[in-house]
């Protein structure tokens, strides 16, 4: 699973290279183009990040223009999380290049998207176990 897992971030590595992104800001930007402006900790939950982990994160994505950090103006010690124009915009080219990357590995894609779904499914009898 270990060896598995360094392999998947790896190959997505490759796909987010030219965009200067890393994996787990994939993973940010997975979060907010479903549901843009959303607040630090519901980002940290829906991600499974820990605020050590996700706010140098977003400091450094912010840095590079993909969004912004801003303090809720009906509470301000919340943080807003939203993407900016480039982080909103560059949606299609970032899938365009993953697809790109699978096409070159020689895997159908049907057949990623089959293994995410087994991912997803063995993810959701892990989490059920633990629980």
């Amino acid at each position: 699973m270990y060896h598995a897992s360094r392999l998947f971030i790896k190959f997505y590595q490759q796909a987010l290279q030219p965009f200067g992104l890393t994996y787990p800001q994939y993973l940010v930007l997975l979060a907010l183009w479903e549901e843009d402006r959303q607040p630090l900790h519901a980002l940290g939950e829906q991600l499974d990040f820990g605020s050590n982990t996700l706010t140098p994160l977003l400091k450094r994505m912010e840095n590079k223009g993909w969004l912004t950090r801003e303090l809720a103006s009906s509470d301000h010690r919340q943080l807003i999380i939203q993407l900016t124009e480039t982080g909103r915009t560059s949606k299609t080219e970032i899938f365009k290049s993953i697809r790109v990357c699978v096409r070159q590995q020689d895997i159908d894609p049907a057949d990623y998207q089959g293994m995410l779904a087994q991912n997803h499914a063995l993810i959701d009898t892990l989490e059920k176990m633990l629980n």
